[in-house]
């Protein structure tokens, strides 16, 4: 049975580590500090304590291995040196078989609401998709130069248990008015980790897959079906023109880019069946 890594075994990782020791897989969990490195081991999964940035990756038992590679990149730059980093690792310590990378739809940049395929070409417009586009095309080059499998999921914004803007609600903080509010699209943690073993399983190498669910919507009608479904206040809705200073400079960059985003390959060549296919059928299950 070939190795398992997961590297960044977060908030997708650690459920996708536990489906795969369900099924008798063993997995290693590579985490970036201790209490990350205890939260694994309460939950039965051997971990790793690396930091890609900084510390000798090169005792990861990567040869041969089918390796998730989930951690994020830097705060800042255009560039995913982490990244680079566990591909130079690969060189000493050996070529996994198979690598999954989750990426972020973001490299598709604003795409002015049109529906967006893999075939949209990139055109990542701030710099945390410049740095997922980079770890994509530094991946890319180990893939041509080793021969290892690659297969990238672009992710669209993460929804679960625990993973629901209801503090920024419960404080009131305004959003922009349903017309002003661009498409923005999403997934499940469920079916995101049903995604990602999906493409450890069948994914074609090279191949490009939009990871989301069946419903974009405005990120505007995100945030109000969260309230009615928590029993919260619906926050105060402004006028986009108005909303430099009164909204965070990071909600202010996903507002200024807009696309809806097709599953179709996601179900039709992985054979993908979503549990929850809009926001209405999965919130019920994170509140």
């Amino acid at each position: 049975m070939s190795k398992m890594i997961i590297v960044g075994c977060g908030y997708v990782g650690t459920p996708l580590a536990r489906q795969y020791l369900g099924l008798g897989q063993p997995v290693l969990g590579v985490v970036q500090t201790q209490a990350g490195a205890q939260r694994l081991a309460a939950a039965g999964i051997t971990a790793w304590r690396a930091d890609l940035a900084g510390d000798d990756l090169d005792a990861l038992p990567l040869d041969g291995a089918l390796v998730f590679h989930l951690a994020p990149p830097p705060d800042q730059g255009r560039e995913d040196l982490r990244t680079r980093r566990l591909v130079d690792a690969f060189a000493r310590a050996g070529q996994p078989r198979r690598l999954v990378y989750i990426s972020t739809t973001g490299v598709y940049g604003d795409c002015g609401g049109a529906w967006v395929d893999e075939s949209w070409p990139a055109r990542p417009g701030v710099d945390r998709s410049h740095r997922r586009w980079d770890a994509e095309e530094t991946l890319r080059r180990w893939s041509e130069v080793s021969g290892g499998e690659l297969v990238i999921l672009r992710v669209a914004g993460i929804y679960g248990p625990g993973r629901l803007p209801l503090e920024r609600i419960r404080q009131g903080v305004p959003m922009v008015r349903s017309e002003d509010s661009p498409f923005s699209n999403r997934i499940h943690v469920d079916d995101l980790v049903a995604a990602c073993m999906l493409a450890m399983q069948r994914g074609q190498p090279g191949a490009v897959y939009n990871a989301c669910d069946d419903s974009p919507s405005s990120m505007t009608d995100y945030f109000l079906a969260i309230a009615d479904a928590a029993g919260l206040p619906r926050p105060p809705l402004i006028p986009l023109a108005q909303a430099p200073g009164q909204v965070s400079a990071a909600m202010l960059s996903y507002l200024a880019e807009s696309r809806r985003l097709s599953n179709c390959k996601l179900r039709e060549e992985l054979g993908l069946r979503l549990r929850y296919p809009s926001l209405a059928d999965g919130l019920p299950s994170c509140l």
